[in-house]
């Protein structure tokens, strides 16, 4: 097991990643100073291949426990799905010191990070994130949200776990496409910040594809400690931590317009590679850097492809994204891969004309 610590002053916290981890989960609650009763928030196919063998393992422990569901999807991350999840807390009696442990997917997590940051002002969160996509990179840095109409996370809050336990074993119950997902924001992490990292992603995503054990730990564990690096650097979301949208100005927009039948890690994925069409449009990043970006998503599974969807309705769907700062548009765009900035000097006319120009050419 690797224990990476984020370091957030009160709010610091432990992230454990390795296999078996779930059922070594109420010792690690224990040693974390949890006794009592807690609740586990997850969806019904968790819940069947996790959440019953969890529970007993947590009763073992001497917890009382329950299990509340939420229905499948991105849809059900939502106000009203908070709104059910308070009523049965409160018929669990659940107190401030309750803990809440969201068992899942990013939904999950969002969704039951949300409720705990709310729910009597806040009562203590474990993340157990049973995605790639969520122990690589959701499950980190304390956002929680739902979403709002057609807007994606607009309601949130910033609330840190008091642990984190990512078991990596859950992921062989993946589909293809979901583990393809997940890899995208670990891609991103390299694209960004670790040189490297890329480099061994794209000598090894075969590898992580299969489910090889040492390398997947290894790549949750690096992708978990870049996310914290910067996290403990700008924990509000005020400056540098602005580089891990990378991909999400675009990426946001493809999965609102699509009606979020793109995935997340499929729209981050294409967010990426437009935004590196962007940044070379720009004459900043070069042709080659561009083909590795674009070669190493393919290997993960991902599309390199834009979706047949209207580009004007991206674009104004950009310009109700979160990113938005004094009316301009903020992008992340890489000089070479391993060095993303920041600016806010993107017009929609650029962005509509790379996009459009991507669309004809696939």
């Amino acid at each position: 097991m690797k224990r990476i610590r984020v370091r957030l002053g009160r709010n610091s916290y432990d992230i454990c990643i390795g296999s078996g981890l779930l059922m070594q989960a109420g010792r690690l609650l224990r040693e974390t100073g949890f006794s009592n009763k807690l609740v586990i928030i997850t969806d019904p196919t968790v819940k069947g291949l996790f959440g019953n063998a969890l529970s007993q393992n947590l009763t073992g422990e001497g917890f009382k426990v329950t299990i509340l569901e939420v229905p499948e999807g991105e849809e059900h991350k939502s106000l009203e799905a908070a709104g059910k999840l308070y009523d049965e807390l409160s018929n669990f009696h659940a107190e401030r010191i309750t803990p809440i442990l969201a068992l899942g997917g990013g939904v999950i997590g969002d969704l039951s990070g949300f409720v705990a940051a709310t729910y009597m002002r806040g009562v203590p969160l474990i993340q157990m994130p049973t995605t790639l996509l969520a122990q690589g990179d959701s499950s980190i840095g304390g956002k929680v949200a739902v979403n709002h109409g057609q807007l994606k996370n607009k309601i949130g809050a910033f609330y840190h776990p008091r642990l984190t336990i990512s078991d990596i074993s859950t992921l062989n119950t993946l589909p293809t496409r979901e583990l393809s997902d997940g890899l995208a924001e670990i891609i991103k992490h390299g694209a960004i910040l670790d040189r490297g990292f890329f480099s061994y992603l794209e000598e090894n995503l075969d590898k992580v594809k299969s489910l090889d054990g040492q390398v997947v730990e290894r790549v949750v564990s690096r992708s978990a400690q870049i996310k914290a690096g910067i996290v403990e650097k700008d924990e509000q979301d005020l400056g540098l931590r602005h580089i891990l949208n990378y991909g999400h100005t675009v990426g946001h927009a493809i999965e609102t317009v699509s009606d979020f039948k793109v995935g997340h890690g499929e729209a981050v994925a294409l967010g990426m590679l437009a935004a590196g069409r962007i940044s070379n449009k720009m004459g900043i990043l070069s042709q080659d850097e561009l083909t590795r970006l674009e070669r190493v998503i393919q290997k993960a599974g991902l599309p390199t492809k834009m979706p047949g969807l209207e580009v004007k309705r991206l674009v104004q769907a950009m310009e109700f994204d979160k990113k938005i700062s004094e009316g301009k548009m903020r992008f992340i765009l890489l000089k070479s891969l391993g060095k993303a900035f920041i600016t806010d000097e993107v017009s929609p006319s650029l962005i509509e004309q790379v996009l459009v120009d991507w669309s004809e050419k696939t």
